[in-house]
């Protein structure tokens, strides 16, 4: 069931990003994460040698973090392979 659902997100996000302009294109991901130091490297080796541009920035608490990436990509099939990589890590919500 959940697969299905992921695979139907996946299947509208790429509709949206072939409508909404054109490609190669940057994208700007977002990404809630427990802040916990190997998680945050694991989601930053996955945009590794792409020229992304991320910030992150801890919660009041500290116990969560936003992670903000701002990536050229070539299609909209790339935008939805990093997003399957990254929502591999556990805990990790993608805004």
């Amino acid at each position: 069931m959940e697969e299905k659902k992921s695979e139907e997100f996946y299947n509208r996000l790429k509709e949206q990003l072939l409508e909404s302009g054109t490609w190669p294109s940057d994208y700007l991901y977002k990404f809630i994460v427990p802040t916990d130091k190997g998680k945050i490297d694991t989601i930053t080796k996955i945009f590794d040698n792409t020229g992304a541009v991320i910030t992150s920035k801890q919660s009041k608490k500290g116990t969560y973090t936003s992670v903000s990436i701002t990536v050229n990509l070539k299609n909209p099939d790339a935008v939805i392979e990093k997003y399957k990589e990254v929502t591999k890590i556990e805990g990790v919500i993608s805004l």
